[in-house]
């Protein structure tokens, strides 16, 4: 794999420490502002709303901008963001950093994808996706915990200058490591926004939503979850969702290594799986064991389907897939808001805490009932491709025919009889 790649999975772990780690630091950050918990609770949903809208509107900004340069600029604007928050003399000015440094989370892992594709061959394109997102997932084994140690220990303040660092490393590394890969030519904003066009665009984003989803309804209620169901201490949190990184670690290179070869088979497998063990997980939280085994495996499983999913949207999307790659980002964030909203929703029912883990496994079968259609979908279209092809190939020799001069007919007599003959 190519030195570069290196460059973005340290722009890629910076981006999924100061995205999670908000989550450890929400007490000292409410007492800090003198603000509610729920109210401080804005910073993760700001966060996620800010990568939504800046997704596309980044990638529409940058379309006449080389995919390096872009890529630098997006550093460059996590930077900003990360030293606002570290500096913010109130909480509206700590809202605002968390907004600017969203802006460009989506975009970068679309345009990153696009370029960690073209770094490698054809056939490694999706294991070089899932070694830029190796810095998302070690950052929430290594960064996220190790960022709420410092901000509990030193200042949370302390942990987004960090963060702030780890961007300016990660902007120096893109500029000396990654080439200069210009957009390709001909290609404007309007045949990026074509894509959208593409049924097999849609559905895969689709999937991203509802597949990942399924993750993160469990995941966001794990804390309570664990402590009030499972009986583990509130200490014990910490360490669970260290688990749940290196699932999502290792789930992240898995998919890396098949989806190249095996993308629909791959996703069948590891969504069929992941509602199954999100299915269990309503049981299984009621043993320590078990939960910390479903917690493994729901990282694992839930992170297995990011480069397939990823993949397929850059090859549906053909030659124009930086705006469909940087979306499809957004969408895993949509899928995170989606899911924790219904998982709110069914707690707040009475249903108890383990009941968004229901929730979670009907929309991973969701996801696997998309993935069939869209493999079905594209079964057909290839039928009906063939059929054409094959109807242009039969009816080849007599229009050659037709148009030829009698001394031309008789040289060509021989075409139709080796075309039967095949």
């Amino acid at each position: 794999m190519p030195l570069a790649l290196l460059a973005l999975a340290v722009g890629a772990f910076g981006i999924g420490t100061t995205e999670f780690v908000i989550m450890g630091l929400l007490p000292e950050v409410a007492a800090d502002f003198g603000v509610s918990i729920p109210t401080s609770g804005l910073l993760v949903t700001g966060y996620a709303l800010g990568v939504v809208v800046g997704a596309p509107l980044m990638t529409a900004l940058g379309a006449k901008v080389s995919r390096k340069r872009m890529l630098m600029l997006l550093m460059g604007l996590f930077v900003v963001g990360n030293v606002l928050s570290a500096l913010a003399p109130t909480f509206g000015m700590m809202l605002t950093g968390r907004i600017v440094a969203s802006l460009a989370h989506g975009a970068f892992f679309g345009i990153g994808s696009v370029v960690a594709a073209g770094l490698v061959a054809p056939d490694k394109k999706a294991g070089a996706i899932a070694m830029m997102f190796t810095g998302l997932t070690v950052a929430n084994v290594v960064g996220v915990p190790g960022g709420t140690l410092i901000g509990q220990s030193i200042g949370w303040r302390t942990t987004f200058m960090i963060v702030a660092l780890l961007g300016v490393i990660g902007l120096a590394g893109i500029a000396r490591l990654v080439p200069d890969m210009p957009k390709p030519q001909g290609v404007r904003l309007r045949d990026e926004v074509a894509a959208f066009k593409n049924a097999q665009v849609l559905l895969a984003m689709a999937m991203t939503v509802l597949g990942f989803g399924g993750v993160f309804a469990a995941i966001t209620y794990i804390a309570p979850m664990m402590t009030d169901v499972a009986g583990f201490a509130d200490t014990s949190v910490t360490w669970l969702l260290v688990l749940f990184g290196v699932g999502m670690v290792g789930g992240n290179l898995l998919g890396g290594k098949y989806a190249d070869k095996h993308l629909m088979p791959l996703l069948y497998t590891t969504l069929t799986a992941l509602a199954v063990v999100l299915g269990l997980f309503t049981v299984t939280a009621h043993h320590k064991v078990l939960a910390a085994i479903s917690i493994l495996l729901i990282g694992a499983l839930g992170f297995a389907t990011v480069p397939p999913l990823q993949k397929r949207v850059l090859d549906q999307a053909h030659g124009a897939p930086t705006l469909a790659s940087a979306v499809n980002i957004g969408a895993f964030n949509l899928g995170n808001a989606l899911s924790a909203w219904l998982g709110g929703i069914v707690i707040a029912a009475g249903m108890g805490l383990t009941a968004p883990n229901w929730v979670g496994a009907v929309l991973a079968v969701a996801a696997l009932v998309l993935a069939v259609l869209s493999a079905f979908l594209e079964r057909r279209e290839s039928r009906g491709g063939s059929r054409v092809l094959a109807g242009s190939t039969a009816a080849g020799p007599a229009t050659a025919a037709v148009g030829t001069t009698p001394a031309a007919v008789t040289t060509a007599e021989p075409a139709p009889v080796t075309a039967a003959r095949r």
